[in-house]
């Protein structure tokens, strides 16, 4: 592998440096895809989120979990994905803790579930609409 500057490959090549534009529907749409990639992957799932005070949450991350799958991703990163924490996904994503809770908590599935459920989660994110009336009022009361 030959190693060059940036300026040399400018030189053979139309390099894009822009950063990728996606909306919040394109974001979470191209998760939901990421993980259908690999129906059968065993996705691990974070412990207690909802249990943990809000420090502590942003911070929580595992390997091999839905978050890691999308940081994984050079389009989600290039859009502005910086790691795969669940405050990062609740930011970049934009979407409450409760919907992102739905999506990685273990009190739902388990240890792990497939990839394929996990997108089902993911794009249920899309079609709700603040989860009902226990959906705002958790969102309310600080969810």
């Amino acid at each position: 592998m030959q190693h060059q500057k940036l300026e040399q490959i400018k030189a053979v090549a139309a390099v894009d440096l822009s950063p990728v534009v996606l909306t919040r529907a394109e974001r979470i749409e191209r998760w939901a895809e990421l993980l259908e990639r690999e129906p059968a992957r065993r996705i691990t799932t974070l412990h207690g989120t909802e249990w943990q005070p809000v420090a502590k949450r942003a911070a929580m991350r595992c390997d091999d979990s839905a978050l890691t799958v999308a940081f994984a991703d050079p389009v989600l990163k290039a859009a502005g994905l910086k790691n795969d924490s669940y405050g990062e996904g609740k930011r970049f994503f934009e979407i409450s803790d409760w919907e992102l809770h739905e999506v990685v908590c273990d009190c739902h599935m388990g240890g792990t579930m497939s990839a394929e459920h996990v997108a089902g989660r993911v794009r249920g994110v899309l079609t709700q609409k603040n989860g009902g009336l226990f959906g705002r009022l958790r969102d309310a009361l600080g969810g």
